[in-house]
């Protein structure tokens, strides 16, 4: 599994979503590296670390290459954020190595059984209509819905850097592989009952534009005994159009008395839960400037 890190203090890995890759979290990391030592690895089949094939273990085995790049860096204990799919990589890795997390961040957590892929996705998840489609489906995605769900020049660099493992002869065809991961309601049916089990405080985010549904966001929250939700004035990609306003919280979470609390409390015992208006309520972003 490729990894990059840069800053120093405290351990932060970040786990990127579908299908896009570590430079999703560019904007964070360079608003909290003065603080944090952050992390950022390219899950598999994105860009520069292989593809691995589905099975109903795959979330172990990639929890398994975390392991590995969290004993490559000696690394005690880090805390965890995932965006997208990445979130079932952060919430799966935090079940399997309770130990190893202190806190934990996710992002638009695309999680539950009852999730609907997008639409053009949707279409090369069929056999032989994704094989015959894969080319059209690849130009529309990529030109089309990725350039209108992250507009800007400014992030035209990351937008290249996400299709450049998808691009050439056979790159429409890498993306079909990709997105056949299977079918929701089987490889992410045990979601409900790990998040129950979860003990590391958690932020959860959600942006107000999200294709995906609030209620998702929600029900993180209300499942995970220690955590809070927020909501970002954001659509689905929120590190890219707020990457300031996430890492401030980001910082402030990682900060708290709770985290810390945790930190000394084994992932066995219970802790305090988060302060909140009520369960699964909505509390509202408040900024906090990051030291800098």
């Amino acid at each position: 599994m490729h990894c990059s890190s840069r800053g120093k203090g405290e351990n932060v890995l970040f786990l990127h979503g579908m299908p896009t890759n570590g430079r999703l979290w560019d904007g964070v990391v360079r608003e909290l590296s003065s603080q944090f030592r952050c992390f950022t690895v390219d899950l598999p089949g994105m860009g520069k670390t292989p593809f691995l094939p589905y099975s109903p273990s795959y979330f172990e085995q990639v929890a398994a290459q975390i392991e590995e790049v969290r004993t490559r860096n000696r690394v005690q204990r880090w805390h965890i954020v995932g965006h997208d799919g990445g979130c079932a990589a952060a919430v799966n890795y935090a079940h399997l190595f309770p130990k190893r997390v202190g806190g934990m961040a996710l992002l638009s957590p695309a999680i539950f059984p009852d999730l609907r892929p997008f639409f053009l996705l949707e279409v090369l998840r069929k056999p032989i209509l994704g094989e015959v489609m894969a080319p059209l489906v690849h130009s529309l995605f990529w030109h089309v819905a990725m350039n209108r769900a992250i507009p800007g020049a400014h992030h035209e660099s990351q937008r290249g850097s996400f299709l450049e493992n998808f691009s050439g002869v056979m790159g429409p065809w890498k993306l079909m592989r990709l997105v056949r991961w299977g079918k929701p309601e089987v490889l992410l049916q045990h979601t409900p009952s790990i998040l129950k089990k979860l003990v590391c405080p958690t932020l959860v985010m959600h942006g107000s534009r999200d294709v995906l549904p609030e209620s998702f966001s929600r029900r993180a929250a209300n499942l995970i005994e220690n955590a809070q939700l927020v909501t970002l004035d954001s659509g689905h990609f929120i590190p890219l159009e707020q990457s300031i306003a996430v890492a401030r919280s980001l910082w402030a979470h990682f900060s708290s008395r709770l985290t810390k609390q945790a930190e000394d409390v084994s992932p066995y015992q219970s802790i305090e839960p988060c302060i909140r208006p009520a369960k699964a309520s909505q509390i509202d972003l408040v900024p906090v400037t990051a030291a800098r």
